[in-house]
């Protein structure tokens, strides 16, 4: 594969294709905790260290893995690293701010299933991403993760504070929202290739 410059990796995997307003991936936490800005910032935050982490460890898992002959292992293993960064993370967040842990509730562990994440990993090692390019890679999808939570948060922020109809409040406000973002991003598919 021909090496991409570090720039377009990191353009492409945070506004063209972004996991979660042109992949899908990661729909869980982006409709959660996207109602108040300071939370869904900590939360791409925090989604953005556990990608950093899974891409670190992926290209050495994937060596160790290549060395014994054992590429089966890869999914297993993909799973149990990020399931060592969310309990990393969720230890940091409950000793450091125990109002910010309790407004992520069920959201922060559930990062651990967080298909995001594990598209990463997939993602990394079926594209052939070195270690700088993965990591490039991994900042740039969770800059898009981030950027993805914080333009949903603000819009349902500023529509708090409208009146809207009784009949689309919510859930359904939320998913409106969600599929315009999600057709303003493929304003960028041109940047990409």
């Amino acid at each position: 594969m021909s090496e991409q410059p570090l720039w377009t990796v990191f353009l492409n995997a945070s506004l063209v294709n972004n996991f979660v307003l042109a992949w899908f991936l990661g729909i869980c936490p982006f409709l959660g905790v996207s109602g108040k800005l300071a939370t869904a910032t900590r939360m791409g935050g925090a989604v953005t260290f556990v990608m950093l982490i899974t891409s670190l460890f992926v290209t050495g898992i994937n060596a160790l893995l290549a060395a014994i002959d054992a590429p089966y292992l890869s999914l297993i293993s993909y799973i149990a690293v990020i399931a060592s960064a969310v309990q990393l993370v969720e230890m940091f967040v409950k000793k450091t701010s125990p109002a910010l842990f309790r407004a992520l509730g069920i959201f922060l562990p559930l990062i651990t299933t967080n298909c995001a994440i594990l598209a990463l990993a997939l993602f990394q090692t079926n594209r052939g991403y070195g270690l700088l390019t993965g990591v490039v890679f991994a900042l740039g999808a969770g800059a898009g993760f981030t950027l993805a939570l914080v333009l949903m948060a603000g819009v349902r922020e500023r529509l708090a504070l409208h009146d809207t109809p009784q009949l689309v409040r919510g859930t359904a406000l939320a998913l409106v929202v969600a599929g315009i973002l999600s057709v303003a991003f493929m304003g960028f598919a041109g940047l990409g290739n």
